[in-house]
């Protein structure tokens, strides 16, 4: 999974990249401190992957992986080249989803390029700005296009879903509100890789005051938790400053300075939460003597496909699935103990994954 974090200058977006992956891009209080595009990539904690690989006595635990890209902020005018942040925008386009970093916290101290705190506005900037650059995609592919329709008759019907795509934009409306039920068509406006057809997920970054009651008592979360509900995104409360001092923590420390906060989980946890969520997604482990690991796959997804997501000839030679639930097979303790209580089944074709199945795939190449 591959997260791009987008925002204004000055929310925050880099503290929380920094936080999220220890990676260290430089944070500072001026725009424009993060020049270059920065990539981490960070382990999705697990704990069932312990607990199997304690049972196993596995050689090595392989969690599920999101990579997160961070670019420069972007202000008002980024898609005609004002600021630093559209040229980087070309390194989220092949994001699963966007995290939008929302300044919901009041500070004398930390500058904001409009010179006051609104996060509605601030959504709004950024959503014209992707719109803006998403419409300059549009109008390349409709050139060509054009130009190619004019011999081939077959492509009449794509030029006109790109220019109805375009003109939706042009109306100041996001790619993903765009409405058709035509998967042919859906799966033509997947391909093209635009800003606002992909899904959101808010970071409501607040001060620390308002982290304990999941910023309730902030009327700028109110605002945002409002618009991601009429726009079907998520939203996840975090402190950013709270996050970087989390990070330098190991994890028994961590786990007390939640505590002492009031705080049950972190906003990285809250974040992969939000993700799977908003994806549609769960994981499946395979687990043994030399390798415990967590393979992520969408809801729905049949036993032959999740097989190839470890390799491309378990679905090619696919013949069965053996699945256990990871819970089963802890109380259990062996697979042996477990197939006596007939709680190892073998599924086919058909059969969809469950999140927390753990399989050994058989097949024939």
């Amino acid at each position: 999974m591959k997260l791009g974090i987008v925002g204004l200058p000055n929310v925050g977006k880099s503290t929380l990249f920094n936080s999220l992956t220890k990676a260290g891009a430089e944070a500072a209080n001026y725009p424009f401190c993060t020049i270059d595009p920065n990539v981490g990539v960070v382990a999705v904690p697990d704990k069932r992957l312990d607990q199997l690989a304690a049972l196993f006595n596995s050689a090595k635990i392989t969690p599920a992986v999101i990579e997160f890209v961070d670019i420069a902020g972007l202000v008002k005018g980024a898609s005609k080249g004002e600021g630093l942040g559209n040229q980087f925008l070309a390194n989220i386009r092949e994001c699963d989803a966007i995290v939008h970093v929302v300044r919901c916290f009041d500070d004398s101290n930390v500058i904001h390029v409009d010179g006051s705190v609104d996060p509605l506005r601030d959504i709004e900037t950024i959503n014209l700005e992707l719109i803006f650059a998403d419409m300059e995609v549009l109008e390349r592919r409709i050139s060509k296009v054009k130009g190619a329709a004019m011999s081939d008759k077959s492509l009449k019907g794509e030029l006109e879903l790109l220019r109805s795509l375009h003109d939706h934009l042009e109306n100041g409306k996001l790619a993903r509100s765009f409405e058709t039920n035509d998967d042919d068509q859906r799966a033509f406006i997947n391909s093209l890789d635009l800003l606002t057809w992909k899904p959101v997920i808010f970071a409501a970054n607040v001060a620390e005051d308002d982290l304990a009651d999941d910023g309730n008592s902030s009327k700028y979360v109110a605002a945002v938790r409002k618009y991601a509900a009429e726009t079907g995104s998520e939203v996840f409360v975090i402190s950013a400053q709270i996050e970087e001092e989390i990070a330098e923590l190991d994890d028994a420390e961590k786990l007390d300075f939640l505590h002492d906060l009031g705080l049950e989980e972190s906003g990285l946890d809250k974040l992969i939460a939000a993700s799977y969520r908003l994806l549609g997604l769960i994981s499946f482990l395979t687990a043994g003597e030399k390798e415990t690991r967590a393979w992520t796959i969408t809801k729905g997804t049949k036993a032959p496909q999740a097989a190839g997501k470890i390799h491309s000839d378990f679905e090619r030679g696919f013949i069965k699935a053996e699945v256990i639930n990871y819970q089963d097979l802890l109380d259990c303790k062996t697979y042996a103990a477990a197939r006596e209580k007939g709680l190892v089944r073998m599924e086919g074709k058909d059969y969809v994954m469950q999140d927390g199945d753990v399989v050994t795939f058989r097949f024939n190449v």
